[in-house]
């Protein structure tokens, strides 16, 4: 079997992982599972890429260290691939902060670095760093990549990262740093390869699903996003509120005497889609529902997805792409037809049959002929690790 890279992608309750072959010039898939360490028995999936179920194991507890599913997934490794054919692991890490702007490799160092900015992501920054300490002490030979949510934003103009506060606190790292940069990433790469004029457009993507964003894009470059300093801003989200008055924070914290703690599991935990529908955060379950609140989370975050994406083309000065990905914007029909509705004004339409089938028939296109294209384009953030992994393991990252 040839040299193989594990891809371990985090989520709030579990981890998507991916394995690619790495011998030819582009990472191939071999198998892709999910580690839920957040079930009444935890346990370890793995399915071929056709979808059919290679493995499965469950736990009877959760491990107190965190590292018995990784004893689990690489010990499936080690016969499926044959001992020694795992060349590296690479991570999805989300906040990069100033000084993490390109791919990696793992040092004790750099987790400790990577750890100070927990406070910046708390909801995703432990998780991320979780497998990279599991996976040291069970295989400290194991080169391991991390790559980062926020490098593609780094070339943010100073115009568009900056908050209008004291310059001194710009200085000590408080700007908009944006995220989703992977998905963002592997887009950019798929716009240029089905069109290099496509590529140069004035593009918006929306990366739309528990966690939501934009990103405003020309020549695969990212000029702008909804996302600032924290994973927190933007869009309405899942459990996330997304833009929000400082003021009502304020008043939360001044007049309701609420404290930081509680606060951070308000904005972070309880609001979006889940807060406003008192019934979920699943937008498939939104969809499905009756309930009046339902109607208008959904109502919502198709608004503030139209009013976002606006602000973007103001500063792109104009729209020729609107890319949907994610999982609300690969796979509901219903968000991408509101969003639409309201951008007319931008030279859009929905063209209805292909957004039903999303895409599928029409190389992703869900809009007519007119001044402005609607896509639907899948996103695939594993991969763009795992290229970014081989190439760095290819120049002999140190396993440190």
């Amino acid at each position: 079997m040839p040299d193989a890279v594990l891809i371990l992608n985090s989520g709030s309750s579990s981890i998507k992982f991916a394995v690619f072959d790495i011998a030819a010039d582009e990472p191939a898939l071999l198998c892709k599972g999910l580690l839920d360490e957040h079930d009444a028995a935890p346990r370890l999936t793995v399915n071929d890429p056709s979808g059919k179920r290679l493995h499965e194991t469950h736990r009877t507890a959760a491990d107190k260290d965190g590292t018995g599913l990784f004893v689990d997934v690489l010990t499936w490794l080690d016969h499926y691939l044959a001992r020694g054919a795992l060349a590296a692991v690479g991570h999805r890490v989300v906040h990069g902060g100033r000084n993490f702007v390109e791919p990696i490799d793992i040092t004790d160092a750099r987790i400790a670095a990577l750890d100070a900015l927990t406070p910046l992501a708390p909801l995703h920054q432990p998780r991320c760093l979780s497998p990279m300490r599991a996976i040291r002490s069970l295989r400290p030979e194991l080169c391991q990549i991390a790559c980062f949510d926020t490098a593609f934003h780094h070339g943010l103009a100073p115009t568009v990262r900056r908050f209008a506060i004291p310059r001194r606190f710009e200085d000590a790292g408080i700007r908009r740093y944006g995220f989703h940069g992977l998905s963002y990433e592997y887009i950019a790469s798929r716009l240029a390869a089905m069109s290099p004029a496509m590529a140069a457009k004035r593009t918006v993507v929306a990366h739309l699903g528990n966690g939501a964003s934009l990103c405003a894009m020309r020549e695969g470059r990212s000029i702008d996003t909804t996302m600032g300093l924290t994973p927190l801003d933007g869009l309405v989200m899942g459990t996330r509120c997304g833009q929000i008055d400082p003021g009502v924070l304020l008043y939360l914290l001044r007049e309701k005497r609420m404290p930081a703690a509680d606060l951070e599991q308000l904005l972070y935990q309880e609001s979006g889609l889940l807060g406003v529908s008192g019934l979920s955060a699943d937008m498939r379950k939104l969809e499905a529902s009756e309930d009046a609140a339902a109607t208008e989370a959904i109502d919502l975050f198709g608004f503030r997805v139209a009013q976002q994406v606006a602000a973007m083309a103001n500063t792109l000065g104009g729209l020729d792409c609107l890319v949907f990905t994610g999982g609300i914007g690969e796979h509901s029909a219903l968000i991408r037809s509101r969003v639409l509705a309201r951008l007319s004004f931008l030279g859009l339409a929905e063209d209805a049959e292909a957004n039903a089938r999303h895409g599928r028939d029409t190389r992703g296109r869900i809009s007519p002929d007119g001044p402005a294209v609607a896509m639907v384009v899948p996103t695939d953030e594993e991969l763009m690790i795992a290229r970014d992994t081989a190439r760095l393991t290819a120049l002999g990252a140190p396993a440190s």
